[in-house]
């Protein structure tokens, strides 16, 4: 039997009020929001638009043109440092503290004191495509982590494009453009509804389509890129499906020297472009 009382138990301590802004001369603002998350999923943001966040992702988020926002929320540091860069702002920036952030998008996001409300980008057609010469697409590869690793070293390697199925891709939230690291706004990235069709519509327009596959019978060193290709990767453990890769040029392998001969897509991604980019000349 427990000799506890009610008055013997600790009393839980009240949480102690933040006066770190009253110090500093100025509360942050709280601005009005829905606090029920709603949108699009991961979002965090409401109906038809997200939450991007991260300096680096915000600077270039605001230097694209095709960009719009409609809000913007830094703390008073995260604001002084993108204006020490040079940052122009469409909108002018809302003072709110560290805290309020985090109740948007989560505790565990790099934030680092800003975040902006923007809408999606707009969709890109097959047809905007220009003079491209080297185009990587994914065949249902969803993790948005390694969506945004791929579409930063794809920026990084000279890709001109990105091409994704509207199905099973993931959609434009800030964990994607986190890991892009601003790389969403720099890269064209094109969804369509039918990806094999989309394929061979490039086939037709002078591209070689490459599938990477880690049992093609050539290795991608010694594969021919043409003059314009497009390199086409599957989801880890599924690979591209059939009828991806009935709607490829060739199949081809990365071979590599270590007793582990597969690779996360997203280093695969970046090994396979630097070689086709070799093979094209570009950087």
């Amino acid at each position: 039997m427990s000799n506890d009382t009610p008055s013997d138990k600790p009393r839980e301590r009240a949480p102690r009020p933040d006066h770190s802004a009253a110090r500093a001369g100025k509360r942050p603002s709280t601005p009005k929001f829905i606090h029920k998350q709603r949108g699009r999923p991961g979002s965090g943001a409401p109906d038809g638009r997200v939450f991007l966040y991260g300096l680096h992702t915000v600077e270039l988020a605001l230097a694209n043109p095709k960009r719009r926002v409609h809000a913007i929320y830094a703390t008073r540091n995260a604001r002084a440092r993108l204006e020490e860069r040079g940052v122009a702002f469409p909108v002018e920036p809302e003072e709110v503290a560290v805290r309020w952030i985090d109740g948007r998008v989560g505790e565990d996001a790099v934030h680092q004191g800003v975040l902006i409300e923007t809408e999606t980008l707009d969709a890109v057609s097959l047809n905007d495509l220009g003079r491209a010469r080297l185009i990587l697409a994914l065949d249902q590869v969803t993790d948005p982590h390694n969506v945004g690793a791929i579409m930063r070293s794809a920026v990084a390697l000279g890709a001109d494009a990105l091409l994704t199925a509207t199905r099973h891709s993931p959609e434009e939230t800030g964990v994607l453009a986190k890991a892009a690291s601003g790389a969403l706004d720099l890269l064209t990235h094109i969804e369509v509804v039918n990806l094999a069709k989309a394929l061979t519509t490039l086939r037709d327009e002078g591209f070689t389509v490459i599938g990477l596959d880690s049992a093609g019978s050539v290795a991608l060193e010694d594969t021919d890129a043409g003059r314009r290709a497009v390199l086409v990767l599957g989801a880890e453990g599924k690979g591209l499906r059939p009828v991806t890769r009935e709607a490829c040029d060739a199949l081809a392998r990365v071979d590599v020297p270590g007793k582990i001969k597969s690779l996360n897509v997203s280093n695969a991604a970046v090994l396979s472009l630097y070689i086709v980019g070799k093979k094209l000349g570009i950087g």
